[in-house]
């Protein structure tokens, strides 16, 4: 392991920690923060295929948002909101993304996660990715298991990519590597941030 890896895990820690120390109070204000600035501006996504990812770690909870968009698209009777969850294949591989409802049956993945246990898979439109660190630039800092640069370069421009994090994550910048891939924005409870 290089300086550059190490000073990234360094850095890791450090973010990840900072967020666990949130109380719980002030990791749901945090979140709905979050969903808000989701909802009022990137408007599209209630009608799109929305891949996020379960909250561990004390990431931002999405699920409310994400769950009144479901109930919506429901409401409605339109085709439209489908909301998708990360699945490993393989490590070292693009992430697939299954369907996901409150009531779907989930598995436990070998990272501890829950993820639908069976569907097909099926390309977002849309994802929400959480940040352990982000800088202005729309480079984050994930788990360092490379899953979501690896599906960002396979899926190209053809997905709208937007990281979520809380403000306590933001860093001057990340030094990104040449396979980190920078993300079209970062919402966080202070706002909407585009790439610079």
């Amino acid at each position: 392991m290089d300086a550059h890896d190490t000073s990234r895990n360094v850095l890791r820690r450090q973010y990840v920690d900072r967020r666990q120390a949130l109380s719980p109070d002030e990791h749901a204000r945090l979140s709905a923060s979050i969903c808000t600035q989701l909802r009022e501006h990137f408007p599209q996504l209630a009608t799109q295929r929305v891949a996020f990812c379960w909250p561990i770690n004390k990431e931002p909870d999405l699920r409310p948002l994400i769950e009144s968009w479901i109930e919506a698209q429901k409401k409605s009777g339109n085709a439209g909101f489908t909301a998708l969850l990360p699945v490993v294949h393989t490590p070292r591989s693009p992430l697939g993304f299954r369907a996901w409802t409150p009531d779907c049956a989930m598995v436990i993945d070998s990272y501890g996660i829950p993820t639908p246990s069976s569907g097909e898979f099926i390309t977002p439109e849309a994802l929400l990715i959480p940040v352990n660190a982000f800088d202005a630039a729309g480079h984050r800092i994930g788990y360092g298991g490379g899953y979501f640069d690896r599906t960002l370069a396979l899926l190209g421009r053809n997905v709208l990519s937007i990281g979520v994090g809380f403000e306590l994550a933001r860093v001057d910048s990340i030094h990104p590597l040449a396979h980190d891939v920078a993300l079209d924005a970062i919402v966080s409870e202070a706002g909407v941030f585009r790439r610079t």
